[in-house]
């Protein structure tokens, strides 16, 4: 508590050099800070909430440290339901640091990591699984990672969950009910409600679980190009990423090692990989590219097993085909040549006919891929690890009562698994949260946000 009421300060923005940095101090010390440090360009007797004033922060002899915009905001109208202060300087690590150890010589201390955000959770303004989506949003890679963590922020997990408890509150009533006035309640009728209302909210939490997609939006998707030497697999990068990335010669073996680019396709993070042309080879440089080329394509997400239509299959490409699972899709590449190759002897798997020198069908396979990748656009989506697996336990106890009502179990004996649901669903929300598990959360955030 003695940390909750001391006024913190640190930078807002990230190191390095720009046009502008931004120092930010909350607590009962902002007004303080604002009026010792800074001196504006035109002098009023107060200063207003959220309106911006130029003038210059000056030490305490009086000397100017950098001409700034400063910008106080009262609480509870701020960011962590305490007064605010920033003040907007030059970019670059001398012109904040110095401005910061100004405002700490006034009496603030310095932030730790998270803190801001932190505060606004323990002050009321966001709960934990709105806090969490704070660092998802900085650091999301991507379009759709950056509209999940959005929805998340704008309390799309938070309503879902809610909603989930209140409906579990009112189940739990119902059980207390049934134990405290037997006489009065048919057990075998509320049995048979409870069992379909919980078996209806664990379907609703088992449609929104998608560990994959999920892993997909926070971290990004591995594409992996394949296929025998000299098919176009370094073209094809070079057409997906739409430079010349890749060398591409008539030599097969061109390509001996991964080469990895990271790029965006419609919305996802995607780390593409072209690799060395997979054969029956007695190169030992070229076996050391074969064997990584195969550890990639256990590893990724997504195979762009690149086969040539201008030429009739080759046991490498036979000896490919036949590991092709649902993560791949056959790319039939050099379609502006004659075609040689026997469409009918290939397996039934998505296909996208291309031409990565003229570019022809690139936009098609590049939303083959998105809908092998693309996650669920619903708004309840769990984007957090750790949401992710507090709800599918949450699941797994309501499945856990219902299995045990179903085998005939008494409603207030299998209700131990309602209780553990509900506290389970708490958790996301940090409703009961421990201060060990807010304290880890906000572990992992930046300083100054």
């Amino acid at each position: 508590m003695r940390r909750q009421r001391a006024t913190i300060a640190a930078v807002a923005t990230a190191q390095g050099e720009g046009g502008i940095a931004i120092v930010r101090a909350s607590g009962k010390l902002a007004r303080h800070i604002l009026r010792s440090v800074f001196r504006p360009s035109i002098v009023e007797a107060e200063y207003e909430s959220h309106r911006m004033y130029h003038g210059h922060v000056v030490s305490e002899s009086g000397e100017i440290v950098d001409e700034v915009m400063a910008v106080i905001m009262i609480a509870p109208n701020s960011y962590t339901r305490e007064d605010v202060l920033e003040l907007h300087c030059h970019g670059g690590t001398a012109c904040s640091a110095a401005i910061l150890n100004r405002v700490l010589q006034c009496g603030a201390q310095m932030a730790e990591p998270g803190e801001f955000t932190k505060r606004a959770f323990l002050n009321g303004r966001i709960d934990l699984s709105r806090a969490e989506a704070v660092m998802q949003l900085i650091g999301a890679r991507g379009e759709a990672a950056r509209r999940a963590s959005l929805r998340q922020l704008g309390g799309g997990v938070s309503s879902f969950v809610d909603d989930l408890s209140k409906r579990l509150t009112d189940v739990l009533s119902t059980v207390e009910a049934a134990a405290d006035f037997p006489e009065e309640m048919d057990e075998p009728l509320v049995a048979g409600a409870v069992c379909e209302a919980i078996s209806e909210m664990a379907a609703e939490i088992e449609e929104k679980l998608d560990p994959r997609a999920a892993r997909i939006l926070r971290e990004g998707a591995s594409v992996v190009i394949a296929g025998r030497p000299n098919v176009g697999k370094s073209s094809l990068l070079n057409a997906l990423v739409r430079h010349e990335r890749a060398i591409v010669t008539d030599i097969p073996g061109t390509t001996r090692d991964v080469l990895t680019e990271r790029v965006e396709i419609d919305g996802l993070y995607v780390e593409l990989s072209d690799t060395a042309g997979i054969r029956e080879t007695g190169d030992k440089i070229e076996i050391l590219g074969v064997r990584r080329a195969r550890g990639a394509l256990t590893r990724s997400d997504v195979v762009l097993l690149v086969l040539d239509l201008s030429e009739p299959l080759t046991e490498d490409d036979r000896a490919l085909l036949r590991d092709a699972d649902e993560r791949y899709i056959l790319c039939l590449n050099k379609a502006d040549l004659p075609a040689k190759l026997g469409e009918s002897s290939l397996p039934n798997r998505e296909r996208v006919k291309l031409s990565a020198k003229s570019g022809a069908g690139v936009r098609q396979l590049t939303a083959a891929i998105h809908k092998k990748l693309g996650p669920s656009g619903e708004e309840g989506l769990f984007t957090a690890k750790r949401h992710i697996e507090l709800a599918k336990g949450a699941a797994d106890h309501l499945r856990a009562c219902e299995r045990a009502l179903k085998d005939g179990i008494a409603v207030d004996q299998a209700a131990d698994d309602l209780w553990l649901a509900e506290k389970l669903l708490s958790d996301i929300t940090g409703r009961n949260a421990t201060e060990d598990v807010i304290d880890a959360i906000f572990r992992n955030f930046c300083v100054g946000k």
